[in-house]
Order: structure tokens, then sequence, then C-alpha cells
């Protein structure tokens, strides 16, 4: 990648704005200018404006649908930049220990874009790495071993073939509030899908936060070996 695309591509997130925008579309939804508008706090000419170099600079795609115009990320790679630039420099104790409880909601669990994350994904990836159900390999993926391909046919999550575009079925996400990886491309996307189609979880109308239901925790513990009590927030 030239040096030329790496500045520009880090001028349009740097814009304050701009990265409110991005952000809030983070976990892979769908808005309009004018709700974007409401989230960034600006007026819609603004708005307007910063979506339109976001639009140039291919870090958002649009679908119009009658006089309407909906924004979203130009794909998961874009979600992964911004992971990725969260993750530079020290996630501070005052932080980690914050009473916020937005904040503790994001670092228990939160999208990011179509798969999980935070510390309930944390738990999860490290249970199928302990089980054996995935492995680590080159180049910051996993790679899914016999065992893990039978396991998630008896979940009833079925891999099947690749989205079009994909040469790796999971890859390793550095979580930025963690500091650890969690299971994203295909495969940590169907466990989401999977999350929520059980009703395991649910995603917030407002926030990337999500919740995980009593259903949840029953479901995370006996499959997963997950009890609520160590990753919950207090």
């Amino acid at each position: 990648m030239g040096q030329h695309n790496i500045s520009s591509v880090a001028h349009l997130i740097a814009e304050p704005v701009r990265s409110v925008m991005l952000i809030t579309l983070a976990d892979g939804s769908t808005m309009s200018a004018g709700a974007l508008a409401a989230a960034a706090g600006v007026t819609a000419q603004t708005a307007s404006s910063h979506l339109a170099k976001l639009l140039d600079g291919g870090l958002l795609s649009v679908e119009s649908k009658g006089r309407h115009r909906y924004y979203r990320l130009a794909g998961a790679h874009v979600s992964h930049v911004l992971e990725s630039l969260a993750s530079v420099g020290p996630v501070t104790p005052a932080w980690r220990n914050t009473p916020n409880r937005s904040a503790q909601a994001l670092r228990f669990a939160r999208c990011c874009y179509d798969h999980l994350a935070g510390k309930i994904s944390i738990a999860v990836t490290q249970n199928m790495l302990t089980r054996g159900f995935i492995v680590e390999a080159s180049e910051r993926r996993y790679a899914l071993t016999t065992s893990g391909h039978a396991w998630l046919q008896q979940l009833g999550i079925d891999i099947g073939e690749l989205p079009a575009g994909q040469t790796e079925l999971a890859r390793q996400c550095l979580d930025w509030t963690e500091r650890q990886f969690h299971v994203a491309g295909p495969l940590g996307a169907r466990l989401m899908d999977a999350f929520l189609a059980w009703g395991w979880v649910r995603k917030s109308s407002t926030t990337r936060s999500v919740a995980v239901t009593p259903l949840g925790w029953d479901g995370f513990r006996t499959h997963f070996g997950i009890v609520r009590e160590t990753v919950e927030p207090d």
C-alpha cells in the first residue's frame, strides 16, 4: 500500500465527526444520513459533506431506497481497521475499572461488524482453543479442526461454502479492550448469527453493545463452559 493511500485514509478516520460516524456503523448496521448526523451531533449539511468524503475514500458504501440514502461500512476490513486503531496504545486502568455502565457493557460484549467482541467473545475463543476445535495458524488465522467441524454440526451451525471473495474461514481479530484475539471472519459471523437466532444474545438499539439473555447464559455454560460470574461486569 502506498504512503499516499495510508495518509489519505488516516486523515479521513482522524477527523472527529467522521470517526464517530464510522464507529457508529462498526456493528455492520445501515443508517440514514439524518441518523448519522444525530449520532455525531452535527447538522444535516455538515453530515452530508463528511459522508461524501467517506464515500470517495472508499470507507463507506451507500444504498438508495426511494428518496432516502442509507450508509454502511464498505466492508469488514474497515471495521477491522477501526478496531486495530483502537488497540494502539494502552487501555488505562481507569478505563478498565470505570463505573460507567455504557463502557462496561462495551467491554463485556459488543458487535465488531459481523461478529462478537469483548470479554464474552474472548471466553468463547479460548474455550474453542482449549478443546481443540480451532488451532492457531499462520498469518493471524485460526484453522477449524475436524473435531471442531463435527462439534459445530452438532450445534446446528453449517459452515458450508465460504462467502464470495473470502479465502479464510477464521481470522484472529485483536480485541481492543482485552488485548487478546477473538474469532472473526466467516466463522465468527456464523457464530454470531447462531447466538442471535437462538436468542442467546440481543443487540442494543442505540449502541454497539450486546446483552446475553438468561437462555444465553445457560447455552454458554452448557456448550462453551462459560460461567456468568467470570466474565460479566460487576
